[in-house]
């Protein structure tokens, strides 16, 4: 008896059981949503390719793509200010163009969609953060390409990558935290042995040394850090 299991269903459960098998101390989460990428596009209908775009305070980029087709007309919506992916990352709302010929909506858009030979699209929102938002998106050179049964597909696979992004995004803040702190506490022992050197060699109080800096920093237009560590690394030091 010839079996009637839909192919995309098989295709989209492999793809997932894949995904489930990912160990995240393995990959990194850009991995990881590349990998998304890649496996959307596989199991896709209609010659696709997939991105996944992020929406962090307003200013769009795309971390992962599965080819050049998908960057491209992604960055063609970030120029425009408009398009599929803006929408659904800015909004939550899934946006299906059925045919990029007809299409209605962003105009101008769709005919660079056409042009570079993308006839149907599917953007799926992902809930990520406070402050950040994206979309999976998937370009197919067909029109008509996307069917409910892609749409359930779509759905089964946007909350990997949802928390694949989530993850680099909380990652990528705490080591710009880290980052951020280390040059804070490196700036202010520089500046505390600034006022050091200049408590001694002016006999005046810790107030009224870092005034000198502050003095100092302003008369040469330089950061109190760059010139106090002038100071500690030369000892020059011109009084105003």
């Amino acid at each position: 008896m010839a079996s009637t299991e839909n192919p995309q269903r098989s295709a989209a459960a492999e793809a997932l059981e894949q995904l489930g098998r990912l160990s995240l101390r393995e990959h990194s989460m850009k991995s990881v949503l590349q990998t998304v990428a890649e496996l959307t596009s596989a199991v896709m209908p209609g010659n696709t390719e997939a991105s996944v775009s992020l929406l962090r305070n307003d200013k769009p980029s795309t971390p992962v793509s599965s080819g050049r087709l998908a960057l491209d007309l992604d960055e063609s919506q970030y120029s425009r200010g408009h398009g599929p992916c803006l929408h659904a990352a800015s909004t939550g709302e899934w946006v299906q163009v059925d045919d990029a010929r007809t299409e209605t909506r962003w105009r101008d858009y769709m005919d660079k969609a056409v042009e570079h030979g993308s006839l149907s699209s599917l953007s799926v929102p992902l809930p990520i953060a406070e402050g950040i938002s994206g979309a999976l998106n998937i370009y197919a050179r067909e029109p008509h390409a996307f069917s409910a049964e892609s749409r359930s597909v779509a759905d089964q696979l946007t909350p990997y990558a949802a928390v694949a992004a989530g993850n680099m995004y909380a990652y990528e803040s705490a080591r710009s935290m880290a980052e951020n702190l280390q040059v804070a506490l490196e700036s202010r022992a520089v500046i505390d042995q600034a006022k050091g050197i200049l408590m001694e060699r002016y006999k005046v109080t810790p107030d009224q040394a870092f005034q000198l800096l502050a003095q100092a920093s302003m008369r040469s237009n330089t950061k109190v850090r760059t010139v106090a560590d002038t100071l500690v690394r030369t000892g020059e030091f011109l009084l105003p």
